[in-house]
């Protein structure tokens, strides 16, 4: 199989999304934005898309980001959908799938930024992608905003401070606005590119030395499963 990544900065790569297709033998490509990469005319043979993250918003125009076209990947999404293409956004891609089906991404109530627990929905305790999650689990969060909803979407988990953070669009499309992908480089990578997150305390804003020490393995279990589960 092929699993084919939309990543927007150097920063904010697949972490362990990566590790996932090398253990299982799929053949990854990417589409690095930021190096001015063109989004790929057909997905033909894929059978995954993953659209990472970025400090981006679905509201970011070409004249602020050069690289960035918000409406060319809302249409790769939609074409990727309608082909029975596997999708899965996480956090930026999240939102950009939302927007993709017609729901606008929306502030979230708070800026989340560390290891903060996500608690499952009803519909996302009886959910088989996530049946190893329990009742409840931590996960990596960073983020301002959040996805918006569709007519048929469910949300299968929320957070505290943020409704939307495991959402379900269709049987094979899903946001996560959660980071289960971070590993110790992807959390380095992000702290070394957003030195002006942390210069004010922030009830929802972990400090850089309690992020470094974050045990993320769990997670990365979780999303490998989620994976698993998803790809069959």
């Amino acid at each position: 199989m092929k699993v084919h990544f939309i990543q927007h900065e150097s920063f904010e790569g697949p972490g362990v999304l990566a590790n996932w297709c090398r253990a299982r033998g799929y053949e990854a490509s990417y589409t690095r934005l930021w190096l001015g990469e063109s989004l790929p005319q057909s997905l033909q043979g894929v059978g995954l898309l993953v659209v990472l993250g970025g400090p981006q918003s679905p509201a970011t125009g070409i004249a602020e980001c050069h690289y960035f076209d918000a409406r060319a990947e809302q249409a790769l999404i939609a074409r990727a959908i309608a082909g029975q293409v596997a999708v899965l956004g996480i956090c930026l891609g999240a939102q950009l799938i939302g927007e993709a089906l017609g729901a606008s991404f929306e502030p979230s109530p708070e800026v989340e930024i560390g290891f903060f627990p996500v608690t499952l929905t009803a519909a996302g305790r009886v959910h088989p992608g996530l049946e190893s999650f329990g009742d409840s689990v931590t996960l990596g969060h960073w983020h301002h905003d959040m996805p918006g909803l569709t007519a048929d979407s469910k949300v299968l988990a929320f957070s505290e401070v943020c409704p939307r953070q495991i959402v379900e669009y269709g049987a094979r499309v899903y946001g996560f606005q959660c980071h289960l992908e971070f590993d110790a480089e992807a959390i380095e990578a992000l702290i070394s590119h957003s030195t002006a997150e942390f210069s004010q305390p922030h009830p929802w804003v972990q400090p850089p030395d309690v992020l470094r020490q974050a045990e993320t393995q769990e997670m990365n279990v979780l999303l490998w499963q989620f994976l698993d589960w998803l790809v069959r």
